[in-house]
């Protein structure tokens, strides 16, 4: 037997130290070589460290959210043959890169190791389980239990309200979130049910590492560092909508286009006329960087936390070629193989919530970007228009509001309302987009 020590390697970026995000052996456990030991973040990526040695893990450096400098051991492992005792890993070692990200981007980690679940206080319940009648439980009689049919989700939610399922009527084989809502509603005053509060959860301290932190940081120097304002102005997008539907019937082997590729193109039609949006703000030199090509943030979201891929020279993108770089970046993004060149550089961010979109918003610029822009949800209402005699008419009209924040310190509020009035122009005439 021996004992290998496999040290944190340089990984090639001029790093000092590397954060644990997740273990993925703990100590008694047996490690293949060429097997997962850890993921570790720096400022520029989360990389996998894999074991050059098979053998027992019996120590470990520290816990997750932990800083290891360079070069310290990470991880010793017992050998069954003899081996170089303390030896030192090469320089960038066959490491995997699960995930990259720049400077101006929270960074994905890998897939994180979960701790124990709690020891269960009841006994859980699937489609098998047997459901015995009040009647049955109380009579000391061996009742046949009847079995119920019902989806994890409806058990567990009769479970908190203390619903007999047996006792639940359905007009189907299966009793469903809307034959609880009956029961609830009605079952009361036939003695079916006592409702009770649901059972408090107990408290889970949940530590505050890898991507989740990276963009607590960020998050927290741009608030702290940009006086922020936002702007909201309400824009038609009735003629805009039923152009996207036209172009969707008629596009033949081209994506589907989203309300997106077309609010961007928008967008890079408008910035070249105010470029103090389209710009990198360097507060330590005081020098602000106004761009002539627009290199498109999309704040995206992840199982991990929100990530920001860049779409590059979007100004050169027709609305097609916009919709299959959102979707492939989006993908590479959720999936944790987005490149760092994809993650870093960004002049300007689009932020959308799709359906969630809101009545509208306050995004937080991505610095050192000096604004944000996003759609809001669309709603239909009424509004007041001419009907060509002097008098006035309504129609049905899609309403959409868009928002803004801007960096006080290099945009002016005068700056970013004409850009929003201009950009709106385009969104209510998007014929406009089409023309040379």
């Amino acid at each position: 037997m021996a004992r290998f020590s496999f040290r944190l390697p340089d990984i090639g970026e001029g790093i000092s130290e590397a954060e644990i995000v997740a273990w993925h052996v703990a100590i008694g456990d047996r490690i293949e070589e060429d097997g997962r030991i850890a993921d570790m973040m720096t400022d520029k990526a989360t990389v996998e460290m894999e074991s050059p040695v098979a053998g027992i893990v019996i120590e470990l450096a520290g816990e997750p959210g932990d800083n290891i400098p360079i070069g310290s051991t990470l991880v010793v492992i017992e050998t069954e043959e003899e081996t170089e005792s303390e030896t030192v890993v090469a320089e960038n070692p066959g490491v995997e890169i699960v995930s990259d990200a720049g400077a101006d981007a929270p960074e994905p980690t890998a897939e994180p190791t979960t701790a124990p679940a709690p020891a269960a206080t009841e006994a859980p319940v699937t489609d098998a389980t047997e459901t015995r009648s009040p009647q049955a439980a109380t009579s000391g009689t061996a009742a046949a239990p009847k079995h119920v049919l019902a989806s994890p989700a409806v058990r567990a939610r009769a479970a908190d309200l203390g619903i007999d399922l047996s006792q639940v009527r359905t007009e189907t084989d299966r009793v469903r979130h809307s034959d609880l809502d009956a029961h609830l509603r009605y079952g009361q005053s036939q003695g079916y049910h006592a409702p009770h509060a649901s059972r408090a959860r107990a408290d889970e301290p949940v530590k505050v590492i890898g991507m989740r932190r990276r963009i607590a940081d960020n998050m927290a120097a741009s608030k702290r560092h940009i006086p922020h304002f936002t702007y909201v102005e309400e824009v038609e997008v009735t003629a805009l909508e039923a152009m996207r539907a036209d172009l969707n019937a008629n596009r033949g082997d081209r994506p589907k286009l989203t309300l997106l590729p077309l609010f961007i193109a928008a967008l890079c039609r408008t910035l070249p006329d105010f470029p103090m949006l389209n710009a990198r703000y360097d507060d330590e030199a005081g020098v602000v960087t106004r761009h002539g090509s627009v290199h498109l943030g999309m704040a995206t979201q992840t199982d991990a936390g929100l990530m920001v891929p860049v779409i590059r020279d979007a100004q050169d993108k027709n609305v097609w070629q916009l919709a299959a770089e959102i979707t492939r970046l989006a993908e590479a993004a959720r999936t944790g193989k987005a490149r760092s060149e994809e993650l870093s550089g960004g002049t300007i961010t689009v932020t959308s919530l799709g359906p969630l979109g809101g009545v509208a918003t306050t995004p937080v610029i991505n610095r050192p970007e000096v604004a944000i822009i996003g759609p809001n949800r669309i709603v239909e209402r009424p509004v007041f228009v001419d009907d060509g005699r002097g008098g006035d008419a309504i129609r049905r009209a899609k309403l959409m509001n868009v928002s803004i924040s801007c960096d006080h310190r290099v945009v002016d509020g005068w700056d970013a309302a004409s850009f929003v009035q201009a950009l709106k122009r385009l969104l209510e005439t998007p014929v406009l987009l089409f023309a040379d």
